[in-house]
């Protein structure tokens, strides 16, 4: 089963996340599929630089997001420009 979660990335206290598509069963900065963007919570305010494309075509062969990235979606809206 395939799942759309964060990848933990960036020095002690300094975290820095990929949103990445991966296996359920593989370890949280582990192997994964492909990367789909990224999120750093320290800047203010936060950014996230999505791949809206790639994570609808993983969702629709079944890749479930994990709670954290499905609210990061939903507030993170696609933008004119990649929708054309």
């Amino acid at each position: 089963m395939l799942s759309i979660s964060l990848m933990r990335m960036g020095a002690k206290k300094k975290p820095f996340y990929r949103v990445v598509v991966r296996e359920k069963r593989s370890k949280r900065d582990g192997k994964y599929i492909e990367n789909l963007g990224t999120y750093d919570p320290l800047s203010n305010p936060p950014k996230v630089n999505l791949k809206h494309d790639r994570i609808q075509y993983w969702i629709s062969v079944g890749a479930k997001p994990t709670e954290t990235v499905a609210s990061l979606i939903k507030n993170n809206p696609p933008q004119e420009a990649e929708l054309k």
